[in-house]
């Protein structure tokens, strides 16, 4: 290409990536994971559709960024879920990007060393290494795309996904939802308005054609079927907490004036904690009430946990980094995690 004054004046360099199809080709997915992956999706997607009357509840770390960590996260967690399954359904939490309301570490795809050097393509391969482990657990994996071109390179690991609140509002992102192959969670906007998340679900189930990324790294023109299986997921915002009654209530008043699902999930940190990881348990445990007082339309609840409780910076040197602490937002404990969980299944027995 022709050099010119016009054009890539703030472009440093550019660096060809792996193609999807060939870190799919070199990471493939197993038969077991396959069906971890199917099972998962089937179980979602009945749960939404009223046919399984569990709980969903979607727990783990607010970011990956050590896969030693996480896998024995997910060890506990696989384990402990085969104990409640037969009244809940419990997915992790592997969240391999962070949006940043400014900057910051943007997650294990974009800094794997955590050092500043960008280094994608190495992200990429220790993510989809990650979600085929934590596969072969039979552990049901959730994430949040925030790159487009992130879901040709991961999509066929993940059981459900999510649209973050700062791009739920992204004629982007709802294209890429309507492509999805999950059932896909759309988030209130930052300022707590759940209209932001319910237009998404009407965009998100319809046609769609954009411009995307082939699975041989070529751009190309994207056609989607539509993705039927979207729902509301209310995580609060600037004005507070939207977890109540009152506000759920107000919620399936405007998913049912846009003919969507209502069913929806209650994110309990974020917002609807203050950002203090310590009401989450709060937060959980007045949703989960609202469920046994006959809110059938909510489906669930996320949290943010980790092996341990809190979190810490990350400095210029991370090997001091405390194992199992998380480096993005605070999270409640294993313990914690364990208790919440438990305590949710005795109440679901209580009410049979």
């Amino acid at each position: 290409m022709l050099p010119s004054a016009t054009r890539d004046v703030h472009i440093e360099s550019t660096t060809p990536l792996i193609t999807p199809i060939d870190l799919v080709n070199k990471l493939p997915i197993t038969p077991k994971v396959e069906r971890t992956v199917m099972s998962g999706r089937e179980q979602v997607r009945n749960i939404l559709n009223g046919q399984d009357t569990r709980l969903m509840m979607i727990f783990g770390p607010c970011s990956i960024h050590d896969e030693d960590a996480a896998l024995e996260y997910a060890g506990r967690l696989v384990d402990l879920s085969e104990q409640l399954s037969d009244r809940m359904l419990i997915l992790m939490r592997v969240y391999f990007e962070k949006p940043r309301t400014t900057i910051g570490w943007k997650g294990l795809i974009y800094d794997p060393h955590l050092d500043g050097t960008v280094d994608i393509e190495t992200g990429l391969h220790r993510a989809r290494a990650l979600l085929l482990k934590i596969g072969e657990m039979g552990m049901y994996a959730g994430t949040e795309f925030l790159d487009p071109v992130v879901p040709q390179y991961l999509a066929g690991l993940v059981t459900w996904s999510t649209i973050g609140a700062r791009t739920t509002e992204s004629q982007t992102h709802r294209q890429m939802a309507s492509g999805l192959s999950m059932p896909v969670g759309f988030k209130n906007g930052t300022n707590g308005n759940a209209q932001i998340a319910v237009d998404a679900m009407v965009s998100a189930r319809s046609p769609q054609g954009f411009l995307g990324l082939d699975h041989q790294g070529r751009t190309a023109l994207i056609r989607t079927t539509g993705n039927p299986d979207g729902h509301l997921v209310l995580r609060g915002g600037s004005g507070g907490p939207n977890f109540g009654a009152e506000s759920i209530a107000g919620a399936k008043k405007q998913l049912e004036a846009s003919g969507v699902r209502p069913q929806l999930l209650v994110d309990c940190s974020h917002g609807n904690s203050n950002k203090q990881h310590t009401l989450q348990a709060k937060t959980l445990k007045d949703v989960v009430e609202q469920r046994l007082a006959g809110n059938t339309d909510i489906i669930g609840c996320m949290a943010e946990s980790n092996l341990e409780a809190g979190k810490q910076d990350l400095s210029d040197d991370p090997s001091q980094l405390s194992y199992g602490v998380s480096i993005t937002d605070a999270c409640i404990g294993w313990e914690e995690t364990q208790e919440l969980l438990t305590w949710t299944y005795g109440r679901l027995g209580d009410a049979v």
